[in-house]
């Protein structure tokens, strides 16, 4: 499979066009569910939950640490952060329409003197060296026109000891080309790396891994139950964004659930930047 290259305006694109329901849907957060098996009962919001908590707490935050939340979508991770965490959060993303969402969801939480939001492009990032204590990348690095080289970044701004966390999809199984290729195209991703490739990745630009997991079953391997959870929700969605946006937002999904089950893997990997 050959690499794509999604710039910053179509990332950017991509988000706005599919945030504001997917933000509905999932309660502030667009990454992926977490599910013990078809009979837990767990909504689909407190299962999104799930994968932020086991992201975030890999990162042992300390109150009055600064966190860069490098892709923070529309901003509910970053202010339960601020809020359970005490800590300075600055958000960046590629979306408008998430900017906006986060700077008003950070006001009514009343973090706004601790949960910042603006534009940020992993190749260029606009933070001094070492800013930050802490990165969080939840499902934000798959979406970056050179993986190593955004790693390289978010090494930069981390001090040094810093902490980075991140979730993303692997290759599992390459079986079906095809159906990988569709996948990838629907989330514009560049590049689908399996688990021992995000692993190098992330050594390749200096961090020390300490820790990683795949968890796929439990993520992708449970899209059955999102279909289930979203289509109850449906006419309360319809009703607020109206039926041909929320058809819309079905077909341009489609290509999300065309891999089969064990082809698409899901990687936490929790590194530090090494002292001097």
């Amino acid at each position: 499979m050959g690499e794509q290259h999604f710039g910053p305006a179509v990332i950017g694109r991509h988000y706005d066009e599919r945030s504001p329901i997917g933000d509905e849907l999932r309660d502030g957060q667009l990454h992926m569910w977490y599910w013990y098996g078809e009979q837990d009962p767990t909504s689909l919001a407190d299962a999104v939950t799930r994968v932020s908590h086991k992201v975030c707490e890999t990162l042992g935050l300390r109150p009055g640490e600064t966190v860069l939340d490098a892709g923070c979508g529309p901003g509910e991770t970053a202010v339960r952060l601020a809020r359970d965490h005490a800590v300075d959060v600055t958000g960046i993303t590629l979306s408008e329409y998430e900017i906006g969402r986060a700077t008003e969801r950070a006001r009514a939480a009343g973090v706004e003197h601790l949960a910042h939001f603006g534009y940020g492009d992993f190749a260029a990032l606009s933070f001094a060296e070492g800013t930050f204590d802490a990165v969080l990348a939840l499902e934000s690095l798959q979406n970056a026109q050179d993986i190593g080289a955004a790693l390289s970044e978010l090494f930069r701004v981390l001090r040094p000891g810093g902490r980075l966390s991140l979730s993303d999809f692997s290759l599992e199984s390459d079986a079906d080309p095809q159906r990988i290729a569709t996948f990838m195209s629907t989330l514009k991703l560049g590049v689908l790396p399996t688990l021992d490739q995000w692993l190098e990745l992330v050594r390749g630009a200096g961090f020390d891994v300490e820790e990683y997991t795949q968890c796929g079953p439990r993520v992708f391997g449970m899209k059955a139950k999102y279909l289930r959870d979203a289509m109850g929700r449906r006419a309360d969605i319809a009703g607020k964004f109206g039926g041909p946006a929320l058809s819309a937002y079905a077909r341009d999904h489609q290509g999300f659930f065309v891999p089969r089950k064990g082809q698409i893997g899901y990687v936490i990997v929790s590194a530090r930047k090494p002292l001097p």
